[in-house]
């Protein structure tokens, strides 16, 4: 374990990257238009220049969170961070729609690199109350980084004009992933690469090692997998054989099964251990997430199509609506980060009955506006309430999850748990947009979107039933416990 000190320098340099990772995806929304103008992008263009860069970052997550657990997470986060810098300034700089795209797969990448290691290195430097307090610095990351993207990309675009202000908004990370690779080399702990096994006596005998120990054909599976999953619900309007990809990423999911318990009977080190899934609080934490991913991202986007395209709000309107929210959950995750393990998953079951109560009064406040009853922005403050769900949910459930996962599964088993926040996002949306927009062709924006919403509603009210459940499970671990410990 490192030293107090380096350890909350290394967070530091971990949530400048993390916040530089989540504000390249949040302000993009807003640059879209300024995009199709500037380079003459078609609206596939523009899809995919939010689904290549999802696409990517959830097809290497896992691989990427078990390379940093064999060959060094500090060493894999600064490629990470490079990629992503590199891959910016190629974005800012593209001639044209398919130069930008090529260069958000590669920034998808560098992304996915860095992000299972974040987790990991919390895992790796921080014990107890600490990682709690570490985990609720990571939340308030996430809730300011989302929340400021939006606006800050609608201010780049009125600096730099709708020609020349989209391409700031990628340009915006240089500075920032220079900065944090130079923090990195400076104070991260050394080695940044793991020396390999001792055993293996030869530089042929450690790359051996390595190589089987990355388990590379589970790493293909699973990456495929993560692929045939992800992309109908990305490109689904192109055709609907689109759609036979999904049960082959679920076969490839069944074939990922066997080959990691096939791997591990060999007595090698398998991508993932499987037996994490049999910890409860694990496979109910990741449960959880994905739920919540599948249900609340949406909300998001709902609250900018009905702002923009229902009642005619500008860009910049549509993500100031936010900023109380984001500013809540910085709050909220910190709070909840400090009470975490002193109240353990109370704290995530609030969380999601407030994320609940705000999409009733979103709800309400959609159908008043309907009737003139109330301005459309009491949305500020229902909003808010989905912000407490961010920062309660989130980071406490990373840190309750992830507490008796085995150190060295610390970088893969965090990577598991975010591809499941991806995989659901992209479902989430799809769906929910999909009945919305099927929704307007029967009634209004206001009813359109409210139904949108209590799809959301029903989603948490499954995420709120898998938290209840991990709470009577931990209550009954505690009891057994205590017998056992009785006739011992």
């Amino acid at each position: 374990m490192t030293g107090g000190s380096t350890r909350w320098r290394v967070l530091a340099v971990l949530l400048a990257a993390i916040a530089m990772s989540l504000i390249g995806v949040s302000i993009v929304n807003v640059a879209l238009p300024s995009i199709q103008q500037g380079l003459g992008a078609t609206q596939s263009d523009l899809q995919w220049v939010l689904s290549g860069y999802a696409l990517t970052f959830g097809v290497v997550l896992v691989a990427a969170g078990r390379a940093g657990d064999i060959m060094g997470r500090g060493g894999i986060f600064i490629i990470g961070v490079a990629v992503f810098t590199v891959s910016s300034i190629a974005s800012g700089l593209a001639p044209d729609a398919d130069w930008l795209n090529i260069a958000r797969f590669i920034q998808g990448v560098g992304s996915g690199l860095l992000s299972p290691q974040g987790v990991g290195m919390i895992q790796q430097y921080f014990r107890g109350a600490e990682r709690g307090k570490a985990f609720g610095y990571f939340g308030s990351t996430v809730g300011v980084a989302v929340g400021i993207g939006p606006v800050l990309g609608g201010l780049l675009i009125e600096l730099g004009g709708p020609d020349f202000g989209w391409r700031l908004t990628f340009l915006v990370n240089v500075p920032i992933g220079i900065a944090a690779i130079i923090m990195a080399f400076v104070w991260f702990p050394r080695p940044l690469f793991s020396q390999g096994t001792k055993a293996a006596k030869s530089i042929e005998h450690r790359v051996l090692h390595v190589f089987r120990s990355l388990d590379p054909i589970g790493s293909v599976l699973l990456g495929l997998a993560v692929f045939a999953i992800l992309f109908p619900f990305m490109e689904s309007r192109s055709s609907a054989f689109t759609w036979l990809l999904f049960p082959l990423g679920l076969a490839l999911v069944a074939v990922w099964v066997w080959w990691e318990r096939h791997y591990a009977r060999l007595g090698r080190s398998p991508m993932v251990d499987l037996s994490i899934f049999s910890t409860r609080s694990f496979a109910n934490g990741t449960l959880i997430m994905t739920l919540y991913f599948t249900g609340m991202t949406s909300i998001w986007v709902l609250v900018a199509l009905y702002l923009q395209q229902g009642l005619g709000k500008s860009a910049l309107e549509a993500g100031l609506v936010g900023i109380p929210a984001a500013f809540i959950s910085a709050f909220a995750a910190n709070w909840a980060g400090r009470r975490v393990m002193t109240y353990g998953r109370k704290v995530v079951i609030g969380g999601l009955l407030c994320g609940i109560a705000g999409l009733a009064a979103s709800i309400a406040v959609v159908l008043l506006q309907q009737d003139g009853h109330l301005s459309i922005w009491w949305l500020l403050l229902s909003l808010s309430l989905i912000g407490v769900a961010q920062g309660s949910v989130v980071s406490p459930n990373q840190a309750l999850t992830l507490a008796e996962v085995p150190l060295k599964y610390a970088g893969s088993s965090g990577a598991i748990m975010q591809t499941g926040q991806r995989i659901g996002t992209s479902i989430g949306i799809a769906v929910i947009t999909a009945a919305v927009f099927a929704a307007l062709d029967m009634t209004s924006w206001p009813v359109a979107v409210s139904l949108g919403f209590g799809l959301i509603g029903l989603i948490m009210f499954s995420a709120l039933a898998v938290a209840y459940k991990d709470l009577r499970d931990r209550a009954k671990a505690t009891d057994d416990q205590t017998s056992r410990d009785k006739r011992s």
